[in-house]
């Protein structure tokens, strides 16, 4: 197998600025905490193409809610490769829990990012048999695979990323 990534944590601050946007009752020091209790993605086995990423903090979500997950999580990877993040296949088998993108898309040059390439899951609770989903705090919830990818003989890009959620998008052209 190549080695061709390495995932680290985003700074406290990073951190800090995801997580307060979605978690507000937190306390500082109960911030902290959770910071230094992130654990960095690992696979369960030699076998795994997944790598787990953790729960940051607990997750309960009723039938139809969604929530936006700050992983505090980034990835530097070799240019060339793409990390494909989906839900943990238990979760969504028992529960259809789902990434509200389908697919999660995290490229190479996300690690440089003003946001310095944290990586963020929106999860929702799509069941249809009203079961509530409950991940404890340092639970697996989401697996990532690194794929390597090709690009066209006349491809031209040369943009700069800088940001998450369709930071690259460009006008249609005629």
């Amino acid at each position: 197998m190549r080695r061709i990534a390495r995932f680290q944590k985003v700074s406290y601050e990073q951190f800090k600025e995801g997580f307060m946007g979605e978690f507000q009752q937190t306390s500082e020091e109960e911030l902290r905490q959770i910071y230094e209790d992130i654990r960095l993605p690992k696979r369960a086995t030699a076998g795994s193409a997944g790598y787990d990423f953790y729960a940051p903090e607990e997750i309960v979500l009723e039938p139809g809610e969604t929530i936006k997950i700050p992983t505090g999580i980034r990835v530097w990877m070799e240019p060339g490769w793409v990390l494909k993040c989906y839900p943990r296949s238990g979760l969504g088998f028992k529960y259809r829990l789902q990434l509200n993108n389908t697919v999660g898309i995290i490229d190479s040059d996300y690690y440089d990012s003003d946001n310095e390439g944290h990586i963020f899951a929106r999860l929702t609770n799509d069941s249809r048999e009203g079961k509530t989903v409950r991940v404890a705090k340092g639970q697996g919830f989401m697996q990532g695979i690194f794929v390597e990818y090709g690009i066209t003989e006349d491809d031209d890009a040369t943009g700069v990323r800088n940001g998450g959620f369709g930071s690259t998008t460009e006008p249609s052209r005629p």
